[in-house]
Formats: C-alpha cells, structure tokens, sequence
C-alpha cells in the first residue's frame, strides 16, 4: 500500500521560518549545525541524508538510514534552489505554486539544477544568505521540516 502524501505547509508557516537568523557562521559552526540535524534525524527516526554548505562550500554531510548516492544529486540542487531563490526551497515551491508558476517559467533556472522540493533551507547572518542546510531522503515536506527542526534547535541551544 502506497504512502499518504504529506501535506504541504501553509506558505505563512514557511516564510516565518525565513526569519530564522545566526548571530554568526563559519565552518567549525556549520559542522556542529550538521551534528545537530544528525541528532534530529536519529531523534525522529528518519532516514535522511544531511549537508550544509558555506558559500558553495561542502563543510559538512552526513547519510543515515537507507539514504546513499541517490540523495547527492537532490542536496546539490536544494542548494542550488536556495542560492538561486535566496529562500528556502520549499518558499520557492510554494510561490510558485501559488503564482501557477512551474521551474521552466522562471530565467536562469536550470532543471539540471534547480528543483522546486523542499529540504533546502538558508543560513542567514545579518540578513545575508552565507549558506545552507539542506536534506534529502523523505518527502520534500519532511526534508523541510527536518531541516528547520535542526536549525530551530541549534539556535535555542545557543
């Protein structure tokens, strides 16, 4: 029997999220970001591939669960998205989807590597988009809410 497709999240809930901010981000804080959505994914039981990037920079991935290759080409082109969009990736799809928009209607956005799925989300340091961390491996609604799960926690922790 086929899974349910989970809902996607109301667009006010996501761009809420957006303002999700890091006092600071270099790589030693990227590494424990990705710890941090390590200990997520194992905390809920998902199986989901990790990676967060700084500047375009790989700093940080980890595959749990039955996650392996597979998920490489999907974390590229959430970060790509997120790049592209300077939003999280699921804000992108959500937009577009509210604007009945598809990938093709929007210059410059490359299929190859743009897609509009969650799981990408910005890291964001006064305002200025210096990375990402994204997850692959689930529905993109679960990637996302994984991610932002990790960042939500990363900030409280301080």
């Amino acid at each position: 029997m086929a899974e349910a497709a989970v809902p996607d999240p109301p667009i006010e809930e996501v761009e809420a999220q957006e303002r999700l901010e890091f006092p600071h981000m270099d790589k030693e804080t990227a590494v424990r970001l990705g710890e941090m959505g390590v200990h997520v994914i194992r905390e809920t039981g998902r199986s989901l591939s990790v990676e967060v990037q700084l500047r375009g920079d790989v700093v940080f991935r980890a595959k749990l669960g039955n996650t392996g290759p597979a998920q490489d080409p999907w974390l590229a082109k959430k970060a790509s998205t997120v790049r592209f969009f300077g939003t999280s990736s699921m804000l992108a799809k959500l937009r577009a989807k509210a604007d009945g928009k598809r990938l093709e209607d929007y210059p410059g956005a490359d299929p190859e590597r743009v897609t509009l799925n969650g799981g990408g989300f910005p890291i964001r340091v006064d305002g200025e988009l210096v990375g990402t961390i994204v997850m692959a491996g689930e529905p993109d609604v679960v990637d996302h809410e994984t991610a932002v799960l990790a960042v939500e926690r990363f900030l409280a922790a301080g």
